[in-house]
C-alpha cells in the first residue's frame, strides 16, 4: 500500500532514507544514471513509487542551464495535416519530458528567417522547423547556434539534421494505385507552375514516373495548377479542369485538402465517385476517413516523423554524440485504400495497397 505524503512534497531526502541510500544515489536513479546495479536502482523505484515522489523538472532543467521547451515552427495551423503534425509532436515531446512551444510562420519568407534569428530562441532549448518560402539558396541560412532539425522538402542536404517523406515514391504508388484500378485519365490537383522544389514538384514528379512506367503519355490539361493548398483551391481547381471538357477518369491531389475540395465540387455536380472519377489524397489527415466517401490516401508517417524529429534534437541538445554528421530521415509511407477508390464494399475488405520503408 502507497504512503504517499498528502498535501506536502515529498522530498528527496526521504527516498533516500526510506530505500536506504545517499541521496546522491537517488539523484543518479532520477537523471537516469547507467552505472548504478539493478538491485538499487529498483530499491529506489519502488522509494519513489511509494512516497509519490515527483521530480522538479524545471530546477533539473534549470542546473542543466535548459528550459525543458522546444521550439516548432510550421507554416499554417489551419492546414489539417500541421495541425496533426503539431500534435504528434506535442504527444513525441510529452513522452521525453519536454514543452513543446508552437510558432505559425504563415508561409511569409521574413517570418520563416525571423524563426531562425528571432529573440524567442533563448526561450527554448532546440527548434523543429518546417519552412515553406525558404530554398536551397537559404542553406546557409541555417548555419544557426542552436540545436536544430528540418521538416519538408525546401531544403536538402543543409547543415541540420533532416527528416522528410518519400514524396516521390509515395505519389507514384498513388498514382499506381488508381493505374491499378484501371483508370488512365488521372488528373492531379495542386502542381505549382515552375516550381523545381517542394512537395509539388516532387509529387508531380511520382505522378509523371507512373503514368510513364504504365506507358502513358502526360496530358498537360490533366495537370491542375493551385496556389495554396487548401480546400477551396482543390474545389475550384477541380471545376476549372471540368469546365475544360477534358476526359477525367480520376483526381490526384497533393494533399488531402486539395483532394476533400475536389470532392465537394465533383458532389456539386452530381459526378459519382468512384464510379466516374475515382480520387485519392495524400497525408491522411483524420477527416478522410469520415468524408463521404471516405478518402483513399497516402499516410506519409506523420508519427514516425514527429517521433524523428523529437529524437534528433533532444540527442543534439544532451550532446549525446558531439560532431556526429547531420543526418537525412526519410519516412514510410503506405497507400490507405477507401470508398473514393474502391467503392463501398471493397473498401471495407480493403487492406493499405502499397507500403514502402526508407
Amino acid at each position: 500500500m502507497s504512503t504517499a505524503k498528502r498535501g506536502s512534497a515529498v522530498t528527496m531526502h526521504e527516498v533516500a532514507a526510506r530505500a536506504g541510500v545517499s541521496i546522491k544515489t537517488v539523484s543518479n536513479v532520477v537523471n537516469g544514471y547507467q552505472y548504478i546495479r539493478p538491485a538499487t536502482k529498483e530499491r529506489v523505484e519502488a522509494a519513489i513509487a511509494d512516497l509519490g515522489y515527483q521530480v522538479n523538472i524545471s530546477a533539473r532543467n534549470l542546473r542543466r542551464g535548459r528550459t525543458g521547451i522546444i521550439g516548432l515552427a510550421v507554416p499554417e495551423l489551419s492546414l489539417p495535416y500541421f495541425a496533426e503534425l503539431a500534435d504528434s509532436v506535442i504527444r513525441a515531446a510529452e513522452a521525453r519530458g519536454l514543452t513543446v512551444l508552437i510558432e505559425q510562420t504563415g508561409s511569409v519568407r521574413e517570418r520563416e528567417l525571423d524563426v531562425l534569428s528571432g529573440q524567442r530562441r533563448h526561450l527554448t532549448d532546440g527548434l523543429i522547423f518546417s519552412p515553406l518560402e525558404l530554398g536551397p539558396q537559404d542553406a546557409e541560412a541555417l548555419h544557426v547556434d542552436f540545436p536544430m532539425v528540418l521538416l519538408g522538402e525546401r531544403i536538402f542536404g543543409g547543415p541540420a539534421d533532416h527528416v522528410t517523406m518519400n514524396n516521390v515514391e509515395a505519389a507514384r504508388a498513388a498514382t499506381q494505385h488508381l493505374l491499378d484500378l484501371g483508370r488512365r485519365r488521372i488528373a492531379v490537383i495542386g502542381a505549382h507552375e515552375g516550381e523545381t522544389v517542394g512537395s509539388a514538384a516532387l509529387r508531380v514528379q511520382g505522378y509523371r514516373q507512373a503514368l510513364e512506367e504504365a506507358g502513358l503519355t502526360v496530358d498537360p490539361a490533366l495537370i491542375g495548377e493551385a496556389g495554396l493548398w487548401h480546400r477551396a483551391t482543390g474545389a475550384e481547381t477541380m471545376e476549372r479542369l471540368l469546365d475544360s471538357g477534358v476526359e477525367i477518369d480520376a483526381v490526384f491531389g497533393l494533399n488531402d485538402a486539395l483532394a476533400l475540395g475536389a470532392l465537394h465540387a465533383l458532389h456539386a455536380r452530381r459526378i459519382d465517385v468512384p464510379g466516374q472519377i475515382a480520387v485519392i489524397g495524400f497525408d491522411d489527415i483524420e477527416e478522410t476517413a469520415y468524408s463521404s466517401p471516405t478518402l483513399t490516401t497516402v499516410a506519409p508517417g506523420r508519427e514516425q516523423i514527429a517521433t524523428t524529429a523529437v529524437d534528433l534534437l533532444l540527442a543534439r541538445i544532451e550532446e549525446i554524440e558531439p560532431g556526429r554528421p547531420f543526418v537525412q530521415v526519410i519516412t514510410d509511407f503506405e497507400i490507405i485504400g477507401r470508398e473514393s477508390t474502391l467503392g463501398e464494399q471493397a473498401a471495407a475488405a480493403a487492406v493499405p495497397s502499397a507500403s514502402q520503408s526508407a
